[in-house]
């Protein structure tokens, strides 16, 4: 992974109904506002009469004024094709919350990978329903909220933690987080809460994954970093992998095997969504990696 960050390179997610020409005219218009294109990806659900999905970077030498005036003139480019587009650039960076309980593992990852710029983001805070996690985070200069939760306590609780959130971060990282948060609180961030589910989904869904894999004699291990809903573990998946096992695997083997693979696709599930490189579409994604 290339950690040199280029502040004056832009990215655009498009998606909109299949027709001849977008690919031309989107192109176009960046030409014709001096822009370098340097990667560009599309994805079509049916040539004839799908959805089109893609993703441009781009290279801007007077950054500031002609990033403004491509962000005006896509409200004009949106009308006329029936455009969903997202713009972002390298100068702002993402800021990320962690929530985590007492597993360290997917943490450290993201803060070790935040730390050599692996995952170019901001940390304006990590949140915990318990304080075992509270030196490590700090250590690194991360300010750490413990908020107690108990099923009495759960909506102040998270009263508490949008309060916090609010106006200082983008998304939010679900990392080994052991609590379901509602609906409430999942409207407030559509679409930008990532969660890494210990079990390949749609595969042994909800508490004790292992416990029951192992049960059921499985060979193959894996997680699963998906958007959060309403609907528990069902979210559009954005990363997946898996290790194979064998007879030999005791429940602690599986659960020290998962840990190094759900770290893992957390961590690159996260990178892509920190560089614009999934859409989502319906209860799925398109994955530009």
């Amino acid at each position: 992974m290339n950690t040199k960050v280029k502040l004056n390179r832009a990215k655009l997610l498009i998606s909109c109904p299949e027709k001849p020409g977008i690919i031309s005219t989107v192109t176009n218009f960046l030409l014709e506002h001096k822009a370098n294109i340097v990667h560009f990806d599309q994805h079509t659900t049916d040539p004839q009469a799908g959805i089109f999905f893609m993703r441009i970077e781009f290279d801007l030498e007077e950054f500031d004024s002609t990033y403004e005036k491509i962000e005006n003139d896509l409200n004009v480019l949106a009308r006329d094709y029936a455009l969903d587009w997202q713009l972002s650039s390298n100068e702002r960076r993402k800021r990320m919350a962690i929530f985590v309980s007492k597993a360290d593992h997917c943490l450290t990852e993201l803060i070790w990978r935040w730390k050599s710029n692996e995952i170019p983001v901001d940390i304006p805070m990590v949140i915990s329903n318990h304080p075992d996690l509270k030196e490590l985070v700090e250590g690194y200069g991360i300010p750490f909220y413990h908020i107690p939760l108990s099923q009495d306590t759960k909506e102040d609780a998270e009263q508490k933690a949008l309060e916090l959130l609010k106006g200082k971060v983008d998304f939010i990282v679900l990392a080994r987080y052991m609590q379901i948060l509602s609906p409430n609180f999942i409207s407030h961030y559509p679409k930008q809460i990532i969660n890494i589910h210990h079990s390949f989904l749609p595969a042994f869904v909800g508490a004790n994954p292992y416990v029951r894999a192992f049960n059921r004699g499985v060979k193959l291990i894996g997680a699963t970093a998906h958007y959060v809903t309403n609907d528990l573990d069902e979210g559009p998946i954005i990363e997946q992998d898996v290790q194979r096992i064998n007879h030999r695997y005791t429940v602690a083997d599986l659960k020290t095997a998962g840990r190094h693979v759900e770290k893992r696709v957390l961590a690159e599930a996260v990178s892509w969504h920190v560089e614009d490189k999934v859409l989502v579409h319906g209860n799925k994604t398109i994955v530009f990696a």
